[in-house]
């Protein structure tokens, strides 16, 4: 037997000290990475085996050779080592645990129903707050036209203010522009207000036979006025409707939300599909494409299913499973814990409930034969370019990457934009942009400055408030070389954060040449994962940030040219733009047209049309 260790730690000897006791070991490589982390009933018998001949797979032989020292913390219970070893594997991600190659998450709809006028809104944290949550929801365009549908047909307010009823505020332009009912008026009747948000909860719960009759009656009111162009967009939406109340249906004969998981695992590649029914509907799937330490599909599915019900918004109430997974009355007890009531797990053996198993393994195992190469390529581009990345630069590889730009014409309209990769792909959800404020002229380092101060001043302020600027790098990305890394320097410094800073330097072409990286310019293999990966971070960050700025511009022509008419102020331009959404139309619009847009009356539709068809009244010099 070969054992490992340092001159200051001594593996032989330290197995030997090991209590027979449950608890959680980690292993760490020479430089005290992290690189395995697993539970155990007994942890003399179970680290001790790592250390004993025996055959395993590549993977943990692998491990097992890089093992430097362990450490171990001892529990009072199984429960207690169950919980605290998916808390650990999900803060370190450790490279030799069975992992999800793409850390996936997707938005439910919120409904505040606890306030007197609820609010709806989307999320990706499901939280005990009293508020109802429907979904998950893979298909976020689908379901943002649909929350943009229902806004038109009923009013909902999106903003955070408390509305008890008692203060009274003006309703913002939204009420102007018809898209909301404007309850911060006191002018709304709760009553009438909740019946509305009840038919949205109504149709997210299956039942889509309220919405559609309210839009069949104001077709036909629409069409009986003679106003076409409304009666016919309402005709649209009820198509909209009743095409996603047939896609959605699920032929599965019960209403219980629950996900379905099958598995499909080949040469220690495992894909992972689930499907997710709420309310007897499917409102997406997804799949997952692990890199597996075992060939045993019992196993890899355990160790996926802690890992991905650890880390998700929603644990349904029944979870059907294609294998019998390992200590599956500590998982359920787990996931009953943490959803704050039962959860079942199932393997089905007959019925609809085995055909939905058998569709979702069906699917994993089309994926896992016929996608392979494209899964494995796509891994390669990711966690795989990442790993390069971190060999590069001698650290751990960036799970999550924050990449800054600055954008300016001549100092005017400077702007900041913060773009962040996750696991090698870019989450925009956390993207932020930034209009500077306190620099003047084109000076792109104070800028950056500004920008990085404001960026980490909020996760020093919020560190323990649930804010994704909370959550930090493990590695910065800056447009530029030397300069730009040094004013990133001296703000996560001077705010007491340690986060590796490099930037992506560019050739005379403008093209990435290279990572200057602690004081010097590290070459990159232009034909490498890690090159391109650098290459679409950094065009992304410049993209964004030229993006924002482009608007802008765009803001400030509108503004000085709707400006100069008497009596439009910001309010009355942003009605008219929102109204008729570009300036021609403004343009050729006639005073009748123009006085019936929010906030115009006869007075200020004339002298709108008075400034652009030249009659106007002259300026004063």
């Amino acid at each position: 037997m070969t054992l490992w260790g340092t001159d200051m730690f001594d593996i032989k000897a330290e197995l030997k000290k090991l209590p027979d006791s449950p608890g959680v070991y980690i292993m760490h490589d020479k430089a005290d990475n992290i690189i395995y982390v697993g539970k155990a009933v007994n942890l003399k018998r179970r680290v001790s085996s790592y250390f004993q001949t025996r055959p395993r797979s590549p993977k943990i032989e692998k491990m097992i050779s890089l093992i430097d020292h362990f450490e171990y913390i001892m529990v009072e219970s199984e429960m207690e080592a169950f919980v605290l070893e998916c808390n650990l594997i999900k803060e370190n991600r450790p490279k030799y645990n069975t992992m999800l190659m793409d850390d996936k998450t997707y938005p439910f709809v919120k409904i505040t129903l606890f306030e007197k006028y609820p609010k709806i809104t989307l999320t990706r944290h499901h939280e005990k707050d009293g508020a109802k949550y429907y979904g998950p929801y893979t298909n976020v365009t689908a379901l943002k036209e649909i929350l943009k549908m229902f806004r038109k047909l009923y009013g909902y307010r999106t903003c955070n203010k408390k509305l008890d009823g008692q203060s009274v505020e003006r309703p913002c332009l939204y009420h102007q522009v018809g898209e909301c009912m404007g309850p911060c008026s006191g002018n709304v009747d709760p009553e009438e207000y909740r019946k509305g948000i009840d038919e949205i909860a109504g149709f997210f719960e299956g039942d889509s036979s309220s919405v559609k009759k309210n839009l069949k009656e104001k077709m036909l009111k629409c069409s009986e006025n003679m106003e076409f162009e409304q009666a016919a967009a309402y005709r649209d939406m009820l198509q909209n409707v009743e095409e996603l109340s047939q896609t959605q249906r699920v032929t599965a004969g019960f209403e219980m939300n629950r996900d379905v998981i099958g598995i499909a695992l080949k040469d220690y590649k495992a894909v992972v599909q689930i499907f997710f029914i709420r309310s007897g509907k499917m409102v997406g799937r997804e799949h997952y494409l692990l890199e597996a330490e075992s060939d045993d599909k019992k196993e890899v599915l355990t160790e996926f299913v802690k890992q991905f019900y650890g880390g998700t918004a929603l644990i349904p109430k029944e979870i059907l499973l294609s294998e019998e997974i390992e200590e599956k009355e500590l998982v359920t007890g787990w996931l009953s814990d943490v959803a704050g009531r039962k959860v079942t797990l199932t393997t089905p053996q007959k019925g609809k409930k085995e055909k939905l198993v058998e569709l979702a393994v069906s699917n994993a195992e089309n994926l896992l034969n016929k996608d392979a190469e494209k899964l494995l390529r796509e891994a390669e581009r990711t966690t795989g370019a990442i790993e390069e990345l971190g060999e590069l630069l001698c650290i751990e590889a960036p799970v999550r990457i924050e990449s800054y730009d600055i954008s300016n014409t001549a100092g005017y309209e400077s702007v900041g934009s913060m773009v962040v990769y996750e696991n090698g792909k870019p989450k925009k959800s956390d993207y932020r942009r930034f209009k500077i404020k306190t620099v003047e002229g084109p000076d792109d380092y104070a800028s950056m400055r500004e920008v990085l101060s404001r960026r980490f001043m909020r996760a020093k302020d919020q560190y323990r408030e649930k804010d994704s600027f909370t959550k930090l790098p493990d590695l910065i990305l800056m447009d530029g070389g030397r300069g730009q890394v040094n004013a990133a320097l001296e703000i996560t410094e001077k705010l007491g954060f340690n986060i590796m800073i490099c930037g992506m330097v560019k050739d005379d072409h403008h093209r990435t040449r290279g990572l200057y990286f602690e004081n010097e310019e590290l070459p990159i293999d232009t034909g490498s994962e890690c090159f391109k990966l650098i290459t679409r971070i950094q065009d992304e960050t410049h993209r964004f940030a030229i993006e924002y700025h482009k608007s802008l511009r765009s803001k400030g022509q509108v503004r000085s040219i709707l400006d100069d008419i008497e009596g439009i102020g910001a309010t009355r331009r942003r009605s008219l733009i929102t109204h008729f959404e570009t300036i021609t139309a403004i343009k050729e619009a006639d005073v009748d047209t123009l006085s019936k847009a929010p906030g115009m009356n006869i007075k200020v539709a004339q002298a709108v049309y008075d400034f652009f068809h030249g009659t106007k009244p002259p300026v004063e010099e």
